[in-house]
């Protein structure tokens, strides 16, 4: 569904992100984490067309959309949900679901989709005539994902969107994105919350300063020591620790 080989993308003459390559299959959650300045958000805004890599190249379904606009690459079917989720205050609920649809000319299918969505997140549809700024964190990560699926999208890149979000708020979240998924939506989820992300998908990649330097299926990398004290914290290094004590005190 999205490969990525060697990409460049520069500011002046700082390289954001060096090279990196990577892919998703059809029906899959990537998950692609590492810490701030890593040069994750660069990659994907790249990916979607907000920025035209300095290299390398980006296919989508087999076709090549590396330096696309992104108004090209949402109509070939993979949307961007933007870190900070990007809502229009200033529009109630409804008219950014309805904005979100300005690449079609379905208007019967828009209005159909507005209503779908809203039955998906009752939150929205009760206050679907309200301005956006009123919303929670989580109502408008919702709604942003919402506004994304009202392209239709095949892939959905989600950018970090457990950001500023209450401890409930981000499980809703991650159980939405797993829902969306097994619906066969192909999802790149972009976070530094690798708990969650490792838990919803199949494969993860790791950056650190511009480059890949680990990846493999989530599974193995939740097992990864290297990742776990990096990044899942102090609390699955005790539990990992503990459990090795009891299987040396059993032996």
């Amino acid at each position: 569904m999205l490969t990525i080989e060697d990409l460049v993308v520069a500011y002046g003459s700082i390289q954001a992100v060096q090279g990196v390559s990577l892919s998703l299959l059809r029906g899959e959650v990537v998950a692609l984490i590492g810490p701030n300045g890593a040069g994750k958000t660069s990659l994907v805004r790249a990916v979607s067309g907000l920025l035209r890599p300095a290299r390398g190249h980006v296919f989508l379904n087999g076709t090549e959309v590396t330096g696309l606009p992104a108004e090209r690459i949402v109509r070939l079917g993979a949307v961007l949900v933007p870190e900070g989720r990007m809502i229009l205050g200033t529009l109630t609920v409804r008219e950014n679901l309805l904005v979100a649809a300005y690449t079609r000319r379905d208007a019967g299918e828009v209005t159909r989709d507005v209503e779908l969505i809203e039955r998906r997140f009752p939150v929205l549809a009760a206050r679907a005539e309200q301005l956006a700024s009123g919303l929670s964190g989580g109502e408008r990560q919702f709604l942003a994902i919402g506004r994304a699926l009202m392209s239709r999208p095949r892939l959905m890149i989600v950018d970090e969107p457990s950001h500023g979000l209450a401890p409930l708020a981000v499980r809703d979240v991650f159980r939405l994105l797993a829902e969306l998924n097994a619906e066969g939506m192909g999802i790149l989820l972009v976070e530094q919350n690798a708990r969650q992300s490792l838990r919803i998908a199949h494969r993860a990649y790791v950056m650190q300063a511009g480059r890949v330097v680990l990846s493999g299926s989530a599974a193995d990398l939740r097992r990864d020591e290297s990742v776990i004290r990096a990044y899942l914290g102090v609390k699955e290094v005790m539990t990992r620790d503990s459990a090795s004590s009891a299987t040396a005190t059993r032996g």
